[in-house]
């Protein structure tokens, strides 16, 4: 997977789990300030990420203690690939 395809793949997640358009979200940001997003739909998030990729990758996992990291969607997407390389 590429850098687009996750960006897109989280992007899909998100506006389901946000039931907002995502068209509206962009890589620069942030869950909380931007998108209002709260700790619960950023572990739906993340839960839907580790089905969707460790169908893809074996073994795929976004550790519990890297999440206070992932601020933004383009920590997120940097996080993903740098995990799938």
């Amino acid at each position: 997977m590429d850098r687009s395809e996750v960006l897109e793949l989280i992007r899909d997640r998100l506006a389901d789990i946000l039931e907002i358009d995502v068209e509206t979200i962009t890589e620069g940001q942030s869950y909380a300030d931007d998108l209002e997003a709260d700790s619960l739909a950023l572990i739906e998030l993340v839960e839907a990420l580790e089905e969707e990729l460790g169908e893809r990758t074996v073994g795929f996992r976004i550790e519990d203690e890297d999440l206070a990291d992932l601020k933004t969607i383009r920590d997120t997407v940097d996080y993903v690939c740098a995990k799938l390389i």
